[in-house]
């Protein structure tokens, strides 16, 4: 398989899918990118996305996973201020391949006791078939594990 295979294939994904369409009109040098939701239905969601073609936080590096937690909760806050969350789906209900963290704001009563305490978007573990959601929680995350569908924690 030589690098235009790859390539080639890529690109063959990148017209399937919506946001690796995206993420191939972004700057090569782009680390992690921002897309306003299109669906009608979620007016107020942001998408944090990787610039390069992954299709799961397993495929990414330690590094990479870390700069896109670190950007979609820097876009959190600036939008939201204390109020942000964070959400991944789990496998088996994503409708995009592309990976991408949806950013809102948090539904008011919306936590639950099922959470772990992590310090820094390093920390945050790596979720394999589940999904996610993450807030802050004063100078901490709370990270929510466990579920499939978790965008439902924020507003629409």
């Amino acid at each position: 398989v030589t690098a235009a295979d790859l390539r080639e294939t890529f690109l063959a994904l990148a017209r399937e899918c919506g946001l690796c369409r995206e993420a191939e009109k972004q700057p090569a040098g782009e680390v992690v990118f921002y897309l306003k939701a299109l669906n009608p239905t979620k007016p107020n969601r942001w998408l944090a996305l990787p610039r390069t073609h992954e299709h799961s936080l397993v495929a990414m590096t330690p590094a990479e996973r870390t700069a896109l937690w670190t950007a979609a909760i820097a876009k959190g806050k600036e939008l939201f201020g204390d109020h942000w969350g964070l959400a991944l789906n789990g496998r088996r209900v994503i409708t995009q391949c592309h990976v991408h963290v949806h950013i809102g704001k948090l539904l008011p009563g919306i936590e639950t006791d099922n959470f772990i305490i992590v310090n820094k978007p390093e920390d945050i573990p790596l979720p394999v078939d589940e999904g996610l959601w993450i807030h802050p929680q004063g100078a901490q995350f709370h990270v929510h594990r466990g579920e499939q569908i978790t965008e439902t924690v924020l507003l629409r």
